[in-house]
């Protein structure tokens, strides 16, 4: 017993979701990556260097304002912050506090001034002018000196800009993950729609194969798989109808037979019921043969003359004219699958060509065998060409009034050959008759 199917939990994720959480995991990872890429190949150089112009300033300032005569220094100080920013003072500023978070550049700059004036230096921070100065205190001329600068000479802000592309990036990576959800997700709605269709046993429409090369060759995948299940259920119907038809003819004169025995025995009734039974059986099975499908049979070498010689041997038993044209070919193919096609095709040749001589030729080419049954009947319309491949679909009216088997010979031919990747045809000679083809590919060929 089938187990049922286990319905999808409500928790499980859809493929947008899936896709933002992918693009948002790897834009992190990626963003983690340039980051550090940034602070250790970029930043941090740049901040060394910077850190030391700007130590190597401050304590050279500190340094001149000690050297020069008290009358001068109010103009030094003046002239150092119009040209470099920095303020002097000789008493610290107000409210001045240690700054809890130091980026980069600042713990840099305390390093270097570290090294310049061998004690231990913290930069504070104190409001003025509605601005954030930082401020450190130098020791210069026996007393220290506050230089200060504001915050916004520091310039880079790695961890603002850090947070502000994650933050970009995360809502990008949700954005196009959104995106391309839809984009993804509507073939494969239309896939859904067209396989529940399918398996409710209708007939879905074609989907549009375009698009990206693997939707497109899906699309055209299930497509196909659409026609030939369209095919299959086509076909069946096609045999249950052809078989209740075609049965009935046989059941209704072994009825007639039966009610005849009853009111006189008669030898010729029941050869006449044994023939019945025997085109009965002979029906079932090629129903059941065609229903069951035709399985690939394994390949074996033969020799081509020799076989369509045999063909042509056991049709010439039963009164028929056939005539071999074929080379020496040596061959590794699927024999008895051959064997079946060519019979069938030949027995369709001997039932419409009456008395007259019928052809059995192959011939060989760069890429194919081609080997050919040609009859001088009376041919089909072109436009029966193909249909006459179908079960049980016969042209009596335009071969034979009075034949036409059981309709299911050339079903069975054109089965075989698509199993074993054959190709078969017909067509009407240019003079009389009819040209039935089987192309084999070159590549099962191998000639001695």
């Amino acid at each position: 017993m089938a187990e049922p199917a286990r319905a999808l939990s409500p928790h499980r994720l859809s493929l947008r979701q899936q896709n933002a959480l992918r693009l948002a995991l790897i834009f992190v990872l990626f963003e983690l990556v340039s980051a550090l890429a940034v602070v250790f190949l970029l930043m941090l150089p740049m901040a060394e260097r910077a850190s030391a112009d700007l130590a190597g300033l401050m304590v050279l300032s500190a340094q001149t304002r000690s050297e020069l005569p008290p009358g001068t220094r109010p103009a030094f100080e003046k002239e150092l912050l119009r040209a470099h920013g920095l303020e002097l003072r000789t008493t610290p500023p107000v409210d001045a506090k240690p700054q809890d978070r130091h980026g980069l550049y600042l713990r840099a700059l305390e390093h270097r001034l570290r090294a310049r004036t061998g004690q231990e230096i913290k930069i504070l921070g104190a409001k003025q002018a509605n601005a954030l100065w930082l401020w450190a205190g130098l020791p210069s001329g026996g007393q220290t000196l506050w230089l200060g600068f504001p915050q916004s000479r520091v310039g880079p802000h790695p961890l603002a800009a850090l947070l502000l592309t994650l933050s970009v990036g995360l809502l990008l990576a949700a954005l196009a993950a959104w995106w391309l959800g839809g984009v993804i997700l509507t073939p494969i709605k239309r896939f859904d729609s067209a396989a529940a269709t399918l398996g409710r046993g209708e007939t879905p429409t074609l989907l549009p194969e375009q698009g990206p090369r693997e939707l497109a060759g899906l699309a055209h995948r299930f497509n196909r798989l659409s026609t030939q299940i369209r095919e299959l259920l086509e076909a069946r119907t096609t045999l249950l109808a052809g078989l209740s038809h075609d049965l009935r003819t046989p059941l209704a004169r072994m009825r007639l037979a039966l009610e005849m025995l009853q009111r006189r025995p008669d030898p010729a009734w029941i050869e006449r019921l044994d023939q019945d039974i025997g085109e009965m059986d002979q029906l079932i099975g090629n129903v059941l043969m065609l229903a069951r499908g035709l399985s690939q049979e394994p390949s074996e070498p033969v020799e081509l003359s020799a076989l369509l010689e045999e063909l042509a041997a056991a049709t010439r038993a039963t009164g028929a004219d056939v005539r071999v044209r074929c080379p020496s070919i040596e061959m590794q193919t699927a024999v008895e699958a051959l064997r079946r096609v060519l019979s069938n095709l030949l027995n369709n040749a001997q039932r419409y060509a009456g008395a007259r001589p019928i052809e059995l030729q192959a011939q060989r080419s760069a890429e194919h065998c081609r080997i050919g049954v040609l009859d001088l009947g009376p041919g089909i319309p072109t436009t029966e060409l193909e249909a006459v491949f179908r079960p049980f679909h016969r042209v009596e009216h335009s071969r034979s009034p009075n034949t036409g088997g059981t309709g299911l010979g050339l079903a069975i031919v054109r089965q075989l050959a698509q199993a074993h990747g054959w190709q078969v045809w017909l067509e009407n000679r240019p003079d009389a008759g009819l040209a039935a083809w089987v192309e084999l590919p070159i590549q099962i060929l191998a000639q001695q």
